[in-house]
């Protein structure tokens, strides 16, 4: 490969495009042609990320016709895809197109939801619109890096914040069927899992020390955790989720409970992850239960368990923004180029959030 690979940033001020951003700031094999923001063409990048002003002092964001033009003239891009769900799938439909036409070579990653589902009509089921652009779907993988060595195809979808830190949790007990079908997850979501634009449950006066639930056993994203955890282990679970919003900002915290099929010992169940996880260096398991914070702002991802005998209990933390958004897409990306998947993400948390 000569020199970084140009990037395309879709997703204007949101929250996650900005976090591709900063890390595509540390990439050496990244660097980004273009941002798209069709309510803010041609203002600064740093007004709206201010803390990424020493990376992109130049930087302006782009409409639409100026990213196409953009893909137009490059011969390779990697497409990165932060913009709303209902919202992404035309956008990226269109570059891709006007890629296959000028012999652009390009990969995609979508962080929306556009491209989770193996269908339009699944995508529908969970959405109530129509898809954007049906006929691409054959064309996106959606999975966690960790449970599928390559994709099939030549773009990916990730999977949201809660799905990855639930299926980091969730597929080793199905895969190495340790426990029955029927799991049960409780998960905790810093304010920033909600997007920018503030409402009632990101307001900080009414999320500070606070804690509720919302979606309790309904959330939209357990179709799609099925689905992951179905293909990684072609075995369809029982999934009852209760999510709930936490005081903080950046990350997530997942529990998975299930029924043992025999006895098992907290220490075997310790090893049973290790091993699952031995070739996958953003997942770690240790003895002690998992921090927010010594993942937040990383794409690392820690886990731990404990047993009663019968029951199992699986800890997951990730960072909502990184691990479960921007890194996770950036470590797709990574093996779509035939890059080490850990290029420019091995920072570790601040620790002091």
């Amino acid at each position: 490969m000569n020199g970084p690979t140009p990037a395309i940033v879709l997703g204007g001020t949101g929250y996650v495009a900005g976090e591709l951003l900063r890390l595509i700031a540390g990439h050496p094999q990244l660097s980004v042609a273009a941002i798209l923001s069709d309510s803010q063409p041609g203002a600064p990048v740093a007004g709206a990320f201010a803390h990424l002003r020493s990376a992109y002092p130049d930087l302006k964001f782009a409409d639409l016709d100026e990213i196409e033009t953009v893909v137009r003239r490059m011969p390779r891009c990697a497409l990165f895809s932060a913009a709303p769900h209902g919202v992404a799938a035309a956008i990226i439909d269109r570059l891709l197109t006007a890629a296959e036409a000028a012999g652009t070579r390009v990969h995609c990653v979508d962080i929306s939801a556009d491209f989770r589902y193996s269908s339009s009509a699944a995508y529908e089921a969970v959405y109530k619109h129509a898809h954007g652009a049906p006929e691409r779907i054959r064309e996106f993988t959606c999975a966690v890096p960790e449970h599928l060595q390559k994709s099939p195809t030549p773009h990916v979808a990730h999977p949201g914040c809660f799905a990855t830190a639930t299926l980091l949790a969730s597929v080793p007990l199905l895969a190495l069927g340790l426990t029955d079908m029927r799991l049960f997850v409780t998960g905790i979501t810093g304010s920033t899992g909600s997007g920018r634009k503030p409402i009632e449950g990101t307001h900080h006066p009414h999320r500070h020390s606070d804690l509720y639930t919302y979606g309790a056993l309904s959330h939209r994203h357990v179709p799609e955790i099925i689905a992951c955890a179905k293909l990684a282990t072609g075995l369809e679970a029982e999934l009852n989720f209760v999510p709930h919003s936490g005081p903080f900002a950046r990350g997530i915290h997942v529990t998975v409970q299930a029924s043992l099929k025999k006895p098992l010992g907290t220490a075997q169940a310790l090893e049973a992850l290790r091993s699952y996880y031995k070739d996958c260096p953003f997942v770690r398991v240790s003895d002690t239960a998992p921090r927010v914070k010594d993942v937040a702002t990383s794409n690392y991802s820690n886990l731990s368990a404990v047993t009663n005998g019968n029951s199992i209990a699986v800890m997951s933390v990730v960072d909502n923004l990184n691990k479960g958004a921007a890194g996770g897409a950036i470590q797709w990306m990574n093996r779509l180029l035939g890059l080490a998947e850990t290029t420019g993400l091995t920072t570790p948390a601040p620790g002091w959030t």
